[in-house]
């Protein structure tokens, strides 16, 4: 291992999609990008935002590295 990232990888902030039709805060998903700086490859990671355990719900395996400084942005469904 070079030292530039951890065993499992570098996440990225986490994103929080809202689960439809529910009153519980925390219902929903948490989406987030990990990045293997080692081997040149990242993996979308879903999990459950109520209790995050492991494995995750899912996991898309990218077809190439994205960078684990990617923000999030909030753009409103009503026009601004």
């Amino acid at each position: 291992m070079s030292g530039r990232s951890c065993p499992a990888g570098t996440p990225s902030a986490a994103v929080f999609v809202p689960a439809a039709d529910t009153a519980r805060e925390d219902a929903g998903r948490l989406l987030t990008v990990v990045s293997d700086f080692d081997a040149d490859a990242s993996r979308l990671l879903v999990l459950d935002a109520g209790g995050i355990t492991f494995p995750p719900t899912a996991t898309v395996h990218l077809p190439r590295r994205v960078l684990a400084v990617i923000h999030r942005s909030w753009i409103p469904d009503s026009p601004v």
